[in-house]
């Protein structure tokens, strides 16, 4: 019955997200939202729904270490392993004045996210101060992409363009979309925290590191689906920013509404061992993106390598006791 949970959660995750995203999408064209506003928030932003979903669920029902847990784990999952498949798919040449900016803001936050968590709880007056500065980066942003329209402005328009639905919609529509990925995501979220809970507690496993690894690969879902198809169609720039942005924003808004919501108390493995994976793995992108403005394949390849062993040590005690070794 639990697996059956966690296969509905999921589907419903994935479905519910792009649902929300392309419907949103539809719904600003219509009302004659720009391309660059469009591709900075509703997309940028819209596929982290399920992290913040989920995250918010668990810290409803006291599970903190799943809700802490979702936010690191999604930020190693998006560069390790979402990155690193669509650089696996096609080399990714990013933008440098893109990079630049946005690299410097992930690095950042990242750096404040680690100096929050080694306090050992994520309070409501973090939570407040990391949505106010979402919303002055969202703000500087879109203001200095609009007056410049440079290449930056270029790619989170090719972003809105990406996510736009094969047809046009009409605003009903897209309306209906949006409504029904918001049910699907809610619920799917739902779903998938309870069966996470299940799934720790039969294999011995904390829910933290349920919380960086299952639920944080099933709410990342959308970030995969967006970024894979972006490296297909030969749209790096759409992938990296799609990263960039949700990576941002799954630390500013995620953790800092969750905690605003209700104070979070950070399990001491996450500050002892994975926050130091997140801030890696993002100084490893800082890296490998600025030496030659652009991913590999062996690169990506190295990003999946470091992923699998990230995972093999997080779920070293259940892969002991299937080989009876525990």
């Amino acid at each position: 019955m639990t697996s059956v949970q966690l296969i509905i959660g999921l589907v419903l995750l994935l479905g519910g997200g792009e649902a929300l995203v392309k419907g949103s999408v539809a719904v600003a064209r219509r009302l004659g939202v720009s391309p660059l506003l469009i591709g900075l928030t509703l997309v940028g932003f819209g596929t982290s729904t399920p992290e913040l979903v989920a995250s918010l669920r668990a810290a409803q029902i006291g599970a903190p270490g799943i809700a802490i847990g979702n936010v690191v784990g999604s930020n190693i999952a998006n560069i390790l392993l979402i990155l690193g498949l669509a650089a696996v798919i096609f080399p990714l040449a990013t933008t440098k004045e893109a990079f630049r900016r946005d690299g410097a803001v992930l690095i950042g936050v990242s750096m404040l996210m680690l100096t929050v968590v080694l306090f050992g709880v994520i309070g409501r007056g973090a939570g407040l101060a990391f949505l106010g500065l979402l919303a002055a980066y969202t703000i500087y942003t879109y203001r200095t992409e609009r007056r410049t329209h440079d290449a930056a402005t270029r790619v989170h328009e090719a972003e809105a363009e990406d996510a736009m639905p094969r047809r046009e919609l009409p605003l009903w529509a897209g309306l209906l979309l949006s409504v029904g990925g918001i049910a699907a995501v809610v619920f799917g979220a739902d779903l998938l925290v309870g069966a996470a809970i299940e799934i720790a507690r039969a294999a011995g496993l904390s829910e933290a590191v349920i919380g960086l690894t299952l639920v944080a690969f099933g709410t990342s879902l959308p970030e995969l689906v967006t970024c894979a198809m972006a490296a297909v169609r030969r749209h790096p720039d759409v992938a990296f920013g799609n990263i960039l942005g949700s990576n941002i924003f799954n630390i500013l808004g995620i953790a800092g509404l969750t905690a605003a919501v209700s104070p979070l108390p950070v399990p001491p493995e996450i500050a002892a061992f994975d926050v130091w994976i997140m801030i890696a793995a993002a100084f490893l992108l800082v890296v490998f993106a600025v030496t030659g403005w652009r991913v590999e394949r062996w690169e990506g390849g190295a990003f999946l390598a470091a992923y699998a062993g990230y995972l093999l040590v997080q779920l070293a005690p259940v892969v002991r006791a299937w080989l009876g070794l525990a």
